[in-house]
């Protein structure tokens, strides 16, 4: 058993013995039907900590000669298929992560990779072959002799490309990928191909070398969506089987539609699990950089998609144009698309929109926000918690203040003048309320609807629930009037604790009053 050639089961076996384990064995099924078929390559790109590498390590105990996998998988969905001895640890593996070669040998990649194979392959079957020779006629000649096939694994296969502007290597890098994947020899050895990645295969002129790959991305990975990720039911089972609220971990980390099923961010959910807790993980393992490059560009109407985002909304993009490469970046299209590939921005292909996903996503943008070059919408941003407390106080006038404060901000650039405009600038004012609120806005209640409601979740501590109303060129009394006429409190009907009741309005000149009582 090897690191590089056959390299056995022990990654799949700690994700099993993990205390959030997911069974996704299932996308085995789907890999077995694709063996030595015209459909053996394949190509997955999805966002950092969506599962790539737990599906790879997975797929090296599966099929791997380097170990007898049968107790691992026995009680997995996939031993329950008709086809899964047929496949299992029949196959030589090879697997490889290009990241970490990168790292260490820039200036003889490809020559380092292939060393490192032959010293695998050297150690398990001997000197029976002259590995001098190129490294597709190499496993050739192995298959010729075994007549076993090989399962070729690359994790993080697009690092070359993203990292390197020596375009000789990346040339050379492309060859290489092309000799295993698409050349004479490898029409014979090959039984599958599997390859990972942040980023679509970028299509380099005169490079044919990933062409035959089936792509699955973050904008279309049907039929192999719920591999990668959590299902919604997967999550509701885990939070009750970890007794965690459902509700809190949803708002924190779902939103990511993908094929039209709601995916969660599988590295977030499984830590908050763990250590009983909700927070931003993303902020340990992302460059907060990367959306400060994109959302920063100067293409006209990219800074207010952003806040429209930021604000709740979804805004219209076209992804066709994006070249799959951050270096050719040329429109507010291809900056949005790039933040949807990393998985800062969601993606509904029904309406060909991009959104903020969850709050967790919403914290690494104020982040970002923070350190970047929109520095009077990073000041606004911090202060929402300050927003929240004055509210939860009941301290009507530092309310007005900062609504006020907010108001200005956010309109010189959203252009609102209507009530609509307070409504998108409420949103952007409280934006870290959704940490422990659940925010309705237009919830239908009594005989009309609450343009906002704070519902508290089970993360909420004693912080009151919330009603609030919004005027223009009215009076905040008239909108707490209008929520008690309107009985608007039975949008909280059967809730036990503290109800406030909030009115704001800002008139013409942009002067802001409110008043808040208790219900």
């Amino acid at each position: 058993m090897g690191i590089y050639f056959n390299p056995g089961n022990g990654s799949f076996t700690e994700d099993k013995n993990s205390q959030i384990y997911v069974d996704k064995t299932e996308l085995l099924k789907f890999l077995n039907k694709r063996l030595k078929t015209n459909g053996k390559c394949i190509a997955v790109s999805h966002a950092r900590r969506f599962g790539k590498s737990h599906a790879a390590g997975m797929i090296d105990a599966y099929y791997s000669l380097g170990s007898d996998s049968s107790k691992l998988f026995e009680d997995t969905k996939i031993s329950s298929d008709p086809d899964y001895e047929k496949y299992r640890n029949k196959y030589n593996v090879i697997h490889l992560d290009i990241s970490s070669f990168f790292d260490d040998y820039k200036d003889n990649l490809i020559e380092k990779i292939v060393e490192y194979i032959y010293d695998d392959i050297t150690d398990e079957l001997g000197n029976i072959l002259d590995y001098k020779k190129k490294l597709s006629y190499v496993l050739m000649k192995i298959y010729e002799k075994t007549e076993i096939p090989f399962v070729i694994i690359i994790d993080e296969w697009d690092c070359v490309i993203r990292n390197s502007n020596d375009q000789a290597l990346v040339h050379k890098y492309l060859q290489f990928l092309h000799s295993l994947f698409k050349s004479e020899e490898s029409k014979s050895f090959l039984a599958l191909g599997y390859i990972t990645g942040i980023l679509p295969i970028k299509k380099i002129k005169d490079e044919s070398a990933l062409n035959n790959f089936q792509e699955y991305t973050m904008l279309d990975s049907y039929p192999i969506t719920e591999y990668y990720g959590f299902t919604e039911k997967e999550v509701k089972d885990l939070c009750e089987d970890q007794a965690m609220d459902f509700e809190t971990i949803k708002a924190w980390y779902n939103g990511y539609l993908i094929d039209g099923m709601h995916m969660y961010n599988p590295n977030s959910v499984s830590r908050a699990l763990e250590r009983h807790k909700v927070d931003s993980y993303w902020r340990n393992t992302s460059a907060f950089g990367t959306i400060n490059t994109f959302i920063s560009m100067n293409y006209a109407g990219l800074k207010e998609d952003v806040l429209a985002m930021l604000a709740g909304e979804k805004v219209m993009v076209d992804t066709e144009c994006f070249q799959n490469d951050f270096t050719e970046i040329h429109s507010k299209d291809d900056a949005l698309t790039a933040l949807i590939h990393l998985g800062y921005l969601g993606y509904d292909k029904d309406m060909l929109s991009a959104y903020i996903p969850n709050y967790e996503v919403s914290k690494a943008f104020q982040s970002a926000l923070k350190s970047g070059s929109w520095k009077e919408i990073a000041a606004s941003i911090s202060r929402c918690d300050e927003l929240l407390i004055a509210t939860i106080n009941k301290n009507a006038e530092k309310v007005a203040e900062l609504i006020e404060l907010a108001h200005e901000t956010y309109t010189s650039v959203l252009k609102y003048n209507d009530e609509n405009s307070l409504s998108c600038v409420l949103t952007m004012a409280y934006f870290t309320a959704p940490a422990y609120y659940n925010i309705i806005r237009e919830m239908p209640s009594g005989k009309g609807f609450a343009d906002f409601v704070f519902l508290p979740r089970a993360n909420a501590g004693n912080r009151p629930a919330m009603i609030v109303e919004l005027k223009h060129n009215k009076t905040a009394d008239a909108a707490i009037t209008q929520i008690k006429e309107k009985r608007y409190q039975g949008a909280l009907s059967g809730y036990k604790g503290k109800i406030l009741l909030v009115g704001i309005n800002y008139d013409t000149e942009k002067h802001h009053t409110c008043v808040i009582e208790e219900y």
